[in-house]
């Protein structure tokens, strides 16, 4: 009989797991939380990740459930960890990706590299951050936010009163010092439950309203010291945190040439869908490789450069669909993946992948392939 994998969470991520759990030969089902999401093609079963009954119905089909997004309440993992039920990666390590609080007082524990940071839970804790840190400081949610959301550049205590005024009991807000970087990197490891673990080569990434716009494989320019230093940083928090499946560690290039840890995530991540057509093993398939505890898969690129490009929006009239056959025949070398979603401003709907070379004419193509569908 296949092992049966569970992914909660209907989303993108579970979406491009499918193709990858055929070749495996293993058997995935999806806990969609509605009808028509982007992984409808591998749902089972529809309902809310928060409910602990739904949840456990569904993992009681499954050997091993894995996860689409890091929502799924601490209450509800721990409850089917004490159950017996196979959760990778686990509620212990999943609490760092669930709050930015949590995640900076453990990396401080380790001692990995990330910016000064405080909690803050009054206009004026905040304000002494900013005299503390040249007037400037980013303001998170500890918990809920992503792609730009639950975060905010403040000059003054006051301006994130609405946020404060929304704290309840002992929460607080995270304070993190303006870094002066120069680029965004991201830096993913595999680890399966025994610890054995492999890297993917350190990855340039580019925002745009803070949302991933591009990624570039490997990171251009990158000296060997800079690869060396990802990668154990990568290591370090995959093992220190008790990481199983993918880990991704998006990182601040300064320009004082530190490297600092921004945010994690466990789980296929955006800054790795180069690697579905610009690796040996793609992201996708290590995933489901490391929580099935499967052997880990060869992640040297198969060219030089390898290039990802987002398709934010959609087009403003027709569908994604309308757009394949022109996009296709003028850019035959482009590999690209949609999702499945009606197109809205600013949504992630889909992706292009290319691989070669020259890296100017890869990311020329991958370019002008996703803009065929906007």
């Amino acid at each position: 009989m296949a092992l049966r994998v569970g992914v909660i969470g209907g989303g993108q991520l579970a979406r491009m797991m499918i193709a990858p759990a055929v070749e495996l030969g293993l058997e995935l089902r999806v806990l969609a939380e509605e009808e028509g999401m982007a992984a409808g093609l591998a749902a089972t079963a529809v309902g809310d990740y928060r409910d602990l009954d739904t949840v456990r119905a569904f993992a009681a089909d499954v050997d091993v459930l894995t996860f689409d997004h890091e929502h799924v309440p601490q209450e509800v993992l721990r409850a089917l960890v004490a159950e017996g039920i196979a959760v990778h990666p686990g509620p212990d390590a999943l609490q760092f990706a669930q709050d930015k609080l949590v995640m900076r007082a453990r990396l401080a524990e380790l001692g990995v590299p990330q910016p000064e940071w405080a909690p803050v839970r009054s206009a004026d804790d905040l304000q002494r951050f900013l005299d503390e840190h040249d007037g400037a400081a980013v303001v998170k949610t500890p918990r809920g936010g992503y792609d730009g959301k639950g975060v905010r550049v403040v000059r003054s205590g006051a301006e994130a009163q609405d946020w404060l005024d929304a704290l309840e009991g002992s929460d607080a807000l995270l304070a993190e010092e303006l870094v002066p970087f120069v680029r965004e990197l991201a830096q993913q490891v595999a680890r399966r439950p025994g610890g054995e673990m492999i890297p993917y080569p350190v990855v340039e990434t580019v925002q745009r309203d803070g949302v991933c716009a591009e990624v570039i494989a490997p990171a251009p320019a990158a000296t060997e010291r800079l690869a060396e230093v990802a990668e154990d940083i990568g290591r370090r928090i995959a093992e220190g945190l008790g990481v199983t499946g993918m880990l991704a560690v998006e990182l601040f290039e300064t320009d004082d040439e530190r490297i600092l840890v921004n945010e994690l995530a466990m789980r296929p991540h955006n800054s790795g869908h180069w690697s579905q057509d610009g690796a040996v093993t793609g992201q996708f398939e290590q995933h489901l490789r490391a929580v099935a505890d499967l052997p880990l898969g060869d992640t040297r690129p198969r060219a030089s450069w390898a290039v990802m490009v987002n398709i934010l929006g959609g087009p403003a009239e027709g569908t994604l669909g309308d757009r394949f056959e022109a996009a296709m025949a003028a850019h035959p070398d482009a590999k690209i993946h949609t999702y499945g979603k009606a197109p809205r401003p600013g949504r992630k709907v889909g992706h292009v992948n290319v691989a070669g070379d020259d890296l100017d004419d890869a990311v020329y193509v991958a370019r002008a392939a996703a803009a065929a569908f906007v």
